[in-house]
Order: structure tokens, then sequence, then C-alpha cells
């Protein structure tokens, strides 16, 4: 089998595209995540079933400056479609932090490495659970079909999806109110709490609320999260379903 120099350009290109979506990806290239596991996930998918277009073995290669031209170009689209899924997993970091802002335990910051940032053990339990949930409910799958058809939305080195810029905003608003809403209900039994606490201390006030509202706000916030697994399972499913719908939408014209 012969490859000429355009269909190994056109490679290069599907390679460099597929690389920028799923390094946004943190269970698909997350910086936990080896660069050779990375690199060769991105080869693997890039040898997929027709991701390109073909072209005949005789056909021309790409001038060096329209070629340069055409990976940032493959380079700036990969990273507008990551977006969409960096945003989910944002908003997924966003409500584990508001949840253990309240409880207590943003005493205690650790390192994430599937987020590549710091945490504390509660939003780390809650993002550990959403990640596997988004396998459960076969996000991988989801999110490697939505790659595949990237290329049959915008073919290699089209046009950049200008008119895409207000799905960005409205699919930034919508997953920021995604993250609110899942901290909700922790949130809430945490402003209860505070508000028993604080009548407690104006109805007894030789009660040391300091020290007894620590370990009750840290209880309250385990048993919210606990209950709220029960209703919550069914709304993160529709999250990564909707985080693979919005990564073509932004391709969308």
């Amino acid at each position: 089998m012969t490859i000429s120099a355009a269909q190994a350009q056109l490679f290069f290109l599907a390679f460099t595209r597929i690389m920028a979506i799923i390094i946004h990806i943190p269970v698909l290239g997350g910086q936990n995540i080896p660069n050779q596991v990375r690199i060769g996930l991105g080869f693997v998918l890039a040898m997929g079933p027709d991701p390109w277009q073909p072209l005949p073995a005789d056909a021309a290669p790409i001038g060096a400056f329209a070629y340069g031209v055409a990976i940032g170009k493959e380079i700036l689209i990969g990273t507008l479609v990551g977006y969409a899924a960096d945003l989910a997993f944002g908003a997924i970091q966003m409500a584990g932090a508001a949840m253990g802002l309240g409880s207590g335990f943003e005493s205690s910051r650790i390192f994430n490495p599937t987020m590549g940032d710091s945490g504390s053990a509660f939003d780390q339990i809650f993002i550990m659970t959403a990640t596997m949930v988004f396998l459960m409910t076969d996000g991988h799958h989801l999110v490697i079909t939505a790659l595949q058809r990237t290329f049959d939305l915008l073919p290699l080195n089209g046009p950049l999806p200008l008119d895409g810029l207000e799905a960005v905003m409205t699919t930034t608003s919508a997953f920021i109110a995604a993250g609110i809403h899942l901290a909700l209900p922790v949130m809430t039994a945490l402003i209860l709490t505070d508000f028993v606490l604080g009548l407690l201390a104006r109805i007894a006030p030789q009660v040391q609320v300091y020290f007894l509202g620590l370990p009750v706000k840290v209880a309250v916030a385990l048993l919210a999260m606990s209950l709220m697994f029960a209703v919550i399972f069914p709304y993160l499913s529709s999250l990564f379903k909707t985080m693979t719908e919005n990564m073509l939408l932004f391709l969308k014209s």
C-alpha cells in the first residue's frame, strides 16, 4: 500500500484535531494519563474508518505555509470542540467545590490528578463518582462517536465555524447553571445547618457552637450527598449526553 505525501498530511491534520479534543477530556486524555497513552490513543482514533476525505495517490501535497495555517485551524477547531467536554467536567468540579466549601473539608485541600487542580476530599469523592457514571453510561463511546462526526460536519482544512461562537456562550451559561443545580441540595442543607447552629448559639450561649458545628456540618454534608446520589445519577447521565451533543453544536453553522 502506497501512501502519498498529501494523504500523510491529511492524516496528521486528523491526528492534530483529535489530540486537541481528547486532552480536554479527563477520562481519555487528562493530565494523569501518560503522554505515550494519549498519543497512542490519538493515533489509533486517527486511523479509524475514513476520518478524512480520501485522496488519489497522485494528489499534490499542501504547501508549507498553507499547511501550517491548516494545522493551526485544526488545533483551534479541536480546542473549540473539546471546550464543550471541558465545560461538563468543569461544572462537576465547580459543584464539588461548592459543596465542600461550607462543609469544613476545604481546610485540607489536596492535589487532584484527574482534573489537574487541587481540591478537598469531599469534591474529589464527587468527581470520582461522576467519572464512574461517565464510564457506566458509555460516555467515552459517545465522545468517540462525536469525535468521528466532527469530520462529517467540518472536513479537514475547512473553514472555521465562526457561527458557533454564540453556541459557545449559551453552552457555557448552561453548564454553569448545571453545576449550581448539582450543588444546590448539599448547599441548602449546609445553610439550614448554619441557621440552626445560629439559633442554638442565641438560645444556649454556653454551648460552644464553633466546635460543635464543624463535625455536625461534616456529617450533614456527607448525609446530604449520599441521599442526593439516589436522584443525581440520571442528571449526570443527561449532562454527559448533552456534552457530546454540544461538542457537535459548536461546529454547526
